[in-house]
């Protein structure tokens, strides 16, 4: 039995998961509207800006959620740290087998925006994420893992130990060292930013 479309939203992960396992399709579109565009960015952060690569971690994150969903047990594990820790030893593995190769292709042009920004603080906007993800992708892995998931994804300390397998003052140091490597990183960058005194 499938449930009304409108409801879906209120309905938590853990309980969509019961409800997709039940032969439930909404449930499924639910959980991904929620839960793909966040791990599509923390997978194009961790793979240094590789979009196309991170489209492939995204989706196969998402196939192992629906292959899970019959064995879900709730109260073990949130859908979303599942997820975070999946698409990590997803980037994990494609990092560490990785080949350099980069061709642009149509799929890495930039989106052209619908709105009325200008076309300079497009450009402003874009070489400011290019900076930011080239300074990530200076860093440590565990470090951009930790930063990413603090700073950019919004999840606690605690939350970041149960992804990354490690305990909370460990994940402390990791996003303290992390920062302070990003800022070094980063620093002089200002005024080739687009960003003034101060801000």
């Amino acid at each position: 039995m499938e449930m009304p479309f409108d409801t879906t939203s209120e309905i938590p992960d853990e309980a969509l998961m019961v409800l997709y396992a039940n032969g439930d399709p909404l449930a499924a579109r639910e959980l991904t509207a929620r839960h793909l565009p966040r791990v599509l960015g923390f997978a194009t952060r961790m793979l240094s800006g590789d979009r196309a690569e991170a489209e492939d971690v995204a989706q196969e994150a998402m196939l192992r959620l629906w292959r899970i969903a019959p064995e879900w047990r709730q109260g073990e594990a949130k859908v979303s740290t599942w997820l975070y820790r999946v698409v990590s030893n997803l980037c994990t593995d494609r990092l560490r087998g990785r080949t350099r190769r980069r061709a642009v292709g149509l799929d890495e042009a930039p989106d052209i925006a619908d709105d009325v920004q200008s076309v300079e603080a497009s450009m402003i906007d874009r070489d400011r994420m290019d900076a930011l993800n080239e300074g990530l992708a200076s860093l440590p892995e565990r470090q951009r893992q930790a930063v990413v998931l603090r700073h950019i994804e919004g999840l606690s300390n605690p939350e970041i130990a149960e992804v990354m397998d490690i305990g909370v003052e460990a994940v402390e140091s990791l996003t303290a060292r992390g920062k302070r490597a990003l800022a070094t990183a980063m620093a002089g960058r200002r005024a080739e930013l687009g960003y003034e005194e101060g801000t």
